[in-house]
């Protein structure tokens, strides 16, 4: 029986994600200064406004207005259209004690990365499949790659008349084996002067945008349906028309709704927040398991208490596919992968800024992130599953 998948994205001057760029930015600027602030930002874009708060704690002198400004001018905005409202204040004492030293700290445990607890309490997925080199979803990367195009196309004008606000919805039909048979429709929304003929821009986005975009990976049929502004006219967009909020696009950060979310946002959080930081490594351990053969599909889940160091659960799941059993391999990469805070930090480097570059089209997939590469820990994975295979076998 075959089944259909979706998965959406946006471009990078969606309301939503326009919150993100800006949060990101903010934290980005403060990390530059201060590598060891506590941020935890969250903005709202509504009319001509935005809006900031949340909780900073640091020693350098934070230029909000000025991250702002700057993320609006990225996202294909005129910063001097918008008025920027601050309310911000210090992350709660209790919350920073129990994140300072973690509770095996305080029990005495003096292990390698103990001293920093969690920085809250969730649970925290990470997903990977055959489906697409990047080892994500197709309709996911698909709906991805037609946004960076959909954004590419108005900043170098080989498309005119589109503006910054758009999104892209793909649906593609699988097997009875969950491999990808065809795409049945492309669903694209672009925000356009409104001096833009319709037509046009149909023929455009679908010749320009959608075809190229799907060619590398699964190619469009004349069966494919797409859509272009199928609610017609879309001139009036960005917050002038929809309010955006932080966090609000958690689905098209991760896995496109195709795969399990803890539900807390990435966006504008320093990263002792494991939202963040856990949801990285979650994801170096799912793909790597698919990576080094171990399954086609994986699902992996962290669950932290806030101010503990080490997780209070973890597994890994592939989904009924693995060529081990869950147990083995859940044991295994307990062996190969450090799951405290302090590790996760300093294994990816997540103290340094940079993650504005994560706010838009995903943060999997790019394999120039330290959270994809799976060169050496695919061999100490295949290693160590082994080895307690070997051990099971023993026993039995």
């Amino acid at each position: 029986m075959t089944m259909v998948r979706s998965a959406e994205a946006v471009c990078i001057g969606h309301p939503d994600k326009l919150c993100d760029l800006i949060a990101d930015q903010i934290l980005d600027e403060i990390l530059y200064a201060d590598r060891n602030a506590r941020v935890a930002v969250e903005v709202m874009a509504t009319g001509r406004r935005i809006i900031v708060t949340g909780e900073i704690s640091t020693k350098a002198h934070v230029r909000i207005r000025e991250s702002v400004r700057t993320a609006l001018t990225a996202a294909g905005y005129k910063p001097r259209r918008f008025l920027v409202y601050v309310w911000v204040r210090c992350q709660s004492s209790d919350i920073n004690d129990g994140v300072t030293t973690s509770l095996e700290a305080r029990h005495g445990d003096e292990s390698a990365y103990c001293i920093q607890g969690a920085g809250d309490q969730g649970t925290v997925y990470g997903y990977a499949c055959t489906d697409t080199p990047e080892r994500l979803p197709l309709p996911l990367v698909l709906a991805h790659e037609i946004c960076k195009r959909l954004d590419a196309a108005r900043k170098q004008e080989t498309i005119t008349g589109i503006l910054s606000d758009g999104k892209a919805q793909v649906s593609v039909r699988y097997d009875e084996a969950s491999k990808p048979l065809s795409i049945e429709t492309v669903v694209v929304s672009i925000q356009h002067d409104k001096s833009k003929d319709f037509e046009v821009l149909r023929r455009e986005i679908t010749s320009l945008i959608v075809g190229p975009a799907c060619q590398r990976y699964l190619p469009v049929s004349p069966d494919t349906v797409v859509l272009v502004n199928p609610s017609g006219r879309f001139v009036e967009g960005g917050p002038k028309a929809d309010t955006g909020l932080t966090g609000r696009k958690l689905m098209v950060d991760t896995y496109g709704g195709l795969a399990g979310h803890g539900g807390g946002a990435f966006s504008g959080k320093d990263p002792s927040k494991v939202d963040r930081s856990g949801a990285y490594m979650a994801r170096l351990i799912a793909k790597t398991v698919v990576d080094a053969d171990l399954a086609p599909r994986c699902q992996v889940a962290i669950s932290y208490a806030i101010g503990k160091a080490d997780p209070v659960a973890f597994s890994v799941d592939t989904l009924g596919t693995g060529q081990y059993t869950d147990e083995i391999i859940t044991a295994a990469a307990r062996d190969v992968f450090n799951l405290r805070p302090a590790a996760i930090i300093d294994q990816f480097g997540l103290r340094a800024p940079g993650y504005v570059r994560y706010s838009t089209y995903g943060h999997f997939g790019d394999c120039t992130r330290k959270w994809e590469d799976t060169w050496t820990t695919s061999r100490e994975l295949i290693k160590a599953v082994k080895n307690h295979a070997h051990q099971t076998d023993s026993l039995n």
